[in-house]
């Protein structure tokens, strides 16, 4: 392979740029590793990278246009200081649209998909090359347009629409779906045409051997427990992007656990696509996807005893020494069973917290989007998680506006938020996405009613928040301290994210903080995503401390060391 001339003179310096989820992240993460294990320097300073790296986020409309701007502001500040910077595209936006990236944005010099994360040196190497190919022979060419980028990804969509396949009612379980992975050509460096390696069917699946820089404090950490989605949700892009699901061996997660437990690591955030379904996909016979909760707990209670499910997985975790949480997010409500509900109640450090987006309620809605769980299936299952764990925080999200949904629906699902007094709620307004069943569908609503519904939901989730809020003070209990509130964290903050939706709106009772506090999280605050503990006090960073709630805004708590 030839290589660029730099890569003589000195270490090869890589930037990278990360949106998207905390899978994203650990993506990076892996991307980070892997280049230092080969010799590549790291730098925060875009300028004076070699290669800059954007890692993308395809969710949702937003998300892509998110991606599209850092792309072009890359570009943007290559051409201003430092033309001879290569620019590689990775993550789920090459996924969604590899046939049509370099058409839309020939100003990157690679693109790479989530089967590459580990082979990046390579592709950085590559893209160098390219990059002094390109300048070789310059063709002029205006910078792209996002608007009109993202624009073309919808009638790509549009024109594509759903694969046969993927009409089935076994949308994700089929052989086919499986086996449907091919390789797109990866370029030679000459010419304009930049590298290309995405594999269609993503099949990639992490293991403790693969190098891992992480992004995270030292007092947490993600580990991924399992790849892609099997679920065929109408709203959702994902398993196409992401591949079918995929479990990691659990000894594998095991040995990870307890090395970054052994760093200092105080919290373990499991995450996956649907960590509900880890380990179904290693039993024998596993060709074809389990989607109704009844086929799902028939199945999980004819495993053998010595089968891997995510309650011995969770069971394994809890027995290692030391003292750290263990939490279980993006769990599916179609695969929940007893089993799980009493692990979690038998096992100290598995957070009391449970992530389980719900996205509606009325029995139409679900059978729209399809949720694979009717109405009366959610409530029951809500009452049970909380009768069998005590002291249980549910979090959830709904979507809003989706189509076909009626004023009367949408009382429902307002009923609903009112009646189960959610601990802590998110809400999306859907998203049209082009390829999906849901972007096809008839009755779409517009984004101004969508937008009012939205708020609505989250006025009636304010009421309850309020309500959770109070019901802590004068409590003690065990948060893990984080950080020093900076002054921006005092101040009232609009909080979303493309996965959990608008997390909180306006609160009014911030202005109550004033002077000196510590970040911290109780059990039932995931990172990122939920609410606060703010204390009056010095505590060790970093580590488990014991505060007593003397006080609360709409949304987050105010404690003082115990």
């Amino acid at each position: 392979m030839k290589k660029s001339s730099r890569s003589i003179e000195r270490p090869v310096r890589v930037g990278l740029i990360s949106l998207g989820c905390a899978k994203n992240l650990v993506d990076a993460e892996i991307m980070l590793g892997s280049l230092m294990k080969g010799g590549v320097e790291i730098t925060n300073d875009a300028e004076q990278a070699d290669v800059v790296i954007v890692n993308t986020c395809s969710f949702i409309d937003s998300a892509q246009e998110e991606s599209v701007d850092a792309i072009l502001q890359s570009v943007e500040l290559r051409e201003a200081r430092n033309r001879g910077q290569g620019l590689i595209v990775s993550g789920c936006l090459p996924q969604r649209f590899r046939e049509e990236l370099p058409k839309l944005l020939p100003e990157v010099d690679a693109f790479m998909g989530i089967d590459q994360v580990a082979q990046v040196t390579e592709i950085v190497q590559q893209a160098l090359v390219h990059r002094e190919e390109r300048l070789k022979n310059p063709k002029a060419k205006a910078q792209s347009a996002k608007s009109s980028i993202v624009g073309r990804f919808a009638e790509v969509d549009k024109a594509r629409g759903v694969t046969s396949h993927e009409e089935e009612e076994n949308l994700r379980g089929t052989e086919k779906f499986g086996k449907t992975k091919t390789v797109v050509a990866t370029q030679a460096a000459a010419g304009a045409q930049p590298v290309m390696n995405v594999n269609a069917r993503p099949v990639y699946i992490p293991d403790f051997a693969t190098p891992r820089f992480r992004l995270t404090p030292r007092h947490f950490a993600y580990v991924k427990i399992a790849e892609g989605c099997n679920h065929p949700c109408s709203f959702c892009i994902i398993p196409r992007m992401r591949g079918t699901h995929r479990s990691r061996v659990q000894g594998d997660i095991v040995q990870e656990a307890r090395q970054l437990i052994a760093d200092g690591v105080k919290e373990l955030n499991l995450i996956s696509q649907d960590s509900t379904y880890y380990g179904l996909d290693l039993r024998p016979s596993h060709s074809r996807n389990i989607a109704s909760p009844e086929k799902f707990n028939a199945a999980a209670k004819a495993l053998p005893a010595d089968a891997t499910t995510l309650c011995t997985l969770l069971r394994e975790l809890n027995a290692i020494p030391g003292d750290f949480w263990i939490r279980l997010l993006y769990t599916h409500p179609a695969h929940w069973t007893e089993e799980l509900i009493r692990t979690i109640a038998e096992c100290p450090k598995v957070a009391r917290y449970v992530d389980m987006p719900l996205q509606h309620i009325h029995e139409s809605m679900l059978e729209r989007m399809r949720r694979e769980t009717s109405q009366q299936y959610i409530v029951d299952l809500v009452a049970n998680i909380r009768a069998g764990i005590p002291g249980i925080a549910l979090r959830t999200t709904f979507i809003v506006g989706f189509p076909g949904e009626t004023e009367a629906y949408f009382k429902s699902l307002l009923d609903f938020i009112r009646d189960t007094k959610f601990e802590r709620m998110g809400v999306f307004t859907y998203s049209q996405e082009e390829g999906t069943r849901a972007g096809r569908m008839e009755g779409q609503i517009s984004d101004k009613i969508k937008r009012q519904r939205r708020e609505q939901a989250m006025a009636a989730q304010l009421k309850v928040a309020r309500h959770v809020a109070e019901s802590f003070v004068g409590r003690e209990f065990k948060v893990l301290v984080e950080s020093e509130a900076s002054a921006k964290e005092l101040q009232n903050a609009n909080i979303s994210s493309w996965e959990h939706g608008l997390i909180r709106g306006s609160d009014k009772h911030t202005s109550q903080l004033k002077g000196r506090y510590l970040v911290a999280r109780g059990e039932a605050d995931a990172p990122d995503i939920d609410g606060r503990v703010y204390i009056r006090g010095h505590l060790p960073l970093g580590e488990f401390a014991q505060v007593r709630i003397v006080g609360h805004t709409d949304y987050d708590l105010i404690a003082e060391p115990v």
